[in-house]
């Protein structure tokens, strides 16, 4: 009986905490919320943060008050500024690097290393020559130098692309009295030139060219350009840059072209064309062969025996005047024998290369005024103007020909082979 009266108790026990803890765990699933930052609560287990007890979960804090932190350290974007400062301090630490290398040391460097033999830090020395304000560049391909201010006046001579002149007088019916580089004075129109003289001065460039051919293309670009102007023979350019095949050359006025390297002699700046023997002279001379003629002309657009001679030499290393006069005066001269029997002129005693000057058919024996001028090419052969005076021609002949009763002089002015 007490057994079973134990057992009665003990379950009666159970079944009370088991209603109990259900009860409870019932009421904090009935009394369970969602908790709002703005709605703060009470925390018992957060009293010992405040000694007064009122501290409240989830209430805004003063991170410099309550951690001592500063605003930038309390912020997230804190490590992008740090970011960008970072960029902004590589970016001006680079910069600074390419002005050092790139504009400092080149202005430094060479201070230390003045006087010294290193060709890296040798300036080199510019020597303007054309700074006189009377300094005036040809822009057209030739140029009649006339001895009144009209195109119906007496040609001089001419000058040529690209060739200094200098003004002497102020501008008369659209024309100016210039001076050319060998001291020849005459009248050319006022729009043949330009006052920008860049494109001749030797000590701003890096090459100087002369034109070897008869005529030469300037081209807007490398391959495929047009066509900017057209130079004849004896022309003097002056390049910058030099690829496979073509040079780039400065104009007058202030522009580039490009010209191919073939027909063209490369020379440094301040560099003549070196001297050959006679037999280049008179291939270059052969070119005119067929070229209308035009009184005291320089170029395949019209030419004279005399302008063709001036030319041919400059290009094969002998320098030249322009006029018949002055050229018979240059060289050797030739001194013919005569055969013992007929009294005429040996004729093999004229060389390829030499300069025959001759008098006016129409003149009596004796006269010593140079009519016209002609070339040996040949044994037998001359270049010279055609019996109409309308083109250069080659002609034969032979001992006692009118030519050689016409002879006052002959110039040998190459080396023979």
């Amino acid at each position: 009986m007490k057994k079973r009266e134990s057992t009665e108790r003990l379950g009666a026990r159970l079944f009370e905490r088991g209603k109990a803890k259900k009860q409870i765990i019932g009421d904090n699933i009935a009394e369970k919320k969602v908790r709002h930052l703005e709605n703060p609560v009470k925390l018992p287990f957060l009293n010992d943060m405040d000694a007064t007890g009122d501290e409240e979960y989830g209430r805004t804090e003063d991170m410099k008050d309550e951690w001592g932190l500063t605003r930038n350290e309390a912020t997230l974007r804190q490590k992008r500024r740090r970011s960008l400062l970072r960029l902004g301090v590589a970016s001006g630490v680079f910069i600074l690097i390419l002005l050092g290398i790139f504009y400092i040391l080149p202005r430094v460097l060479p201070s230390f290393f003045e006087g010294t033999s290193i060709q890296l830090f040798v300036q080199p020395e510019v020597n303007l020559e054309y700074t006189d304000p009377a300094y005036r560049v040809i822009t057209e391909s030739s140029v009649g130098v006339m001895q009144l201010p009209s195109e119906a006046s007496e040609r001089i001579t001419e000058v040529l692309y690209n060739e200094p002149v200098t003004v002497t007088s102020d501008a008369v019916d659209g024309f100016v009295k210039i001076k050319t580089t060998d001291g020849i004075e005459g009248y050319i129109p006022v729009s043949s030139f330009t006052a920008s003289t860049d494109s001749v001065e030797p000590d701003l460039h890096e090459y100087k060219l002369v034109v070897s051919d008869p005529s030469k293309n300037i081209m807007t670009h490398a391959s495929n350009g047009t066509v900017m102007k057209r130079v004849v023979m004896n022309t003097v350019l002056f390049a910058d840059v030099k690829r496979e095949g073509v040079y780039q050359v400065y104009l007058p006025g202030g522009e580039s072209g490009w010209i191919s390297s073939s027909g063209v002699i490369e020379l440094g700046t301040r560099e003549n064309t070196q001297e050959v023997s006679c037999r280049y002279f008179v291939s270059s001379l052969l070119t005119f062969v067929n070229t209308e003629y035009k009184e005291n002309g320089l170029s395949m657009y019209g030419s004279s025996v005399n302008g063709a001679v001036y030319v041919c030499s400059e290009i094969n290393g002998i320098t030249m005047p322009r006029t018949m006069q002055e050229q018979s005066q240059l060289g050797d001269e030739v001194v013919l024998d005569h055969d013992a029997v007929t009294g005429d002129v040996i004729i093999e005693g004229i060389l390829p290369g030499d300069i025959l000057f001759l008098r006016s058919p129409t003149s009596e024996e004796g006269d010593t005024h140079i009519y016209e001028a002609a070339v040996c090419t040949d044994t037998g052969t001359l270049l010279m103007l055609s019996s109409a005076r309308t083109t250069i021609r080659l002609r034969t002949f032979k001992a006692g020909d009118s030519i050689c009763n016409r002879i006052i002089t002959i110039r040998r002015i190459f080396k023979t082979e």
